[in-house]
């Protein structure tokens, strides 16, 4: 290179190392590898999604909280008949997993979804709803409003049977309420430093 274009050199090597940057970047990324880790970080641990799949669990569901509402009388697109094992159970736990890919062991992910039943997180979109390209009528309202009118102790009550259907080795049991005297709590004295404490 002659000396009149010597400084485009130091100039041009950083670029170098972008271009070879976001090339590794697109090979990586384009590779596959992040559509392999994504299942593993969201879904279920592998041996219990051996002995659970997410069709089968409303069923279990309803079998344990069975005052819960079902909102199965859509009507199938195709058939024209009343789809039954299509509930209100089923579409929540697709709408958790498949569409807000969250965790189905935790329970602060069940409240996530809880909550955007209930207008308090997340906005539901009609189109992305299960069963809304299926049935005739898309249940997303009636689902709103069958979650809606669960109160708290039901809503967690479900929860918690989510939880230990798909997380079955977690540890259920409820603490044992605390029976030794609770402590008098001390009178804070008064003047000086003893009210800063």
């Amino acid at each position: 290179m002659s000396k009149n274009f010597s400084f485009i050199q130091p100039l041009f090597k950083p670029w170098q190392a972008l271009t070879a940057l976001i090339v590794v970047g697109v090979i990586v990324f384009g590779s596959g590898v992040s559509r392999s880790i994504h299942p593993n970080l969201l879904s279920i641990q592998p041996a219990i999604a051996q002995r659970i799949t997410p069709g089968d669990v409303w069923q279990q569901v309803y079998q344990q909280l069975p005052n819960l509402p079902k909102e199965n009388k859509y009507i199938n697109k195709e058939n024209g008949k009343v789809a039954d094992n299509n509930t209100l159970i089923s579409r929540l736990i697709r709408y958790h997993i498949y569409v807000k890919a969250r965790s189905p062991i935790y329970r602060l992910d069940w409240k996530l979804t809880l909550a955007d039943y209930l207008g308090a997180n997340e906005i539901m979109y009609d189109s992305a709803y299960p069963s809304s390209d299926t049935l005739r009528e898309n249940p997303i309202e009636g689902d709103k409003a069958a979650i809606a009118r669960l109160n708290r102790s039901q809503r967690n009550a479900l929860v918690q049977v989510l939880v230990n259907i798909f997380n079955p080795n977690q540890n259920t049991i409820a603490p044992t309420p605390n029976t030794s005297p609770s402590p008098t709590p001390k009178q804070p004295q008064q003047g000086g430093a003893q009210l800063l404490r």
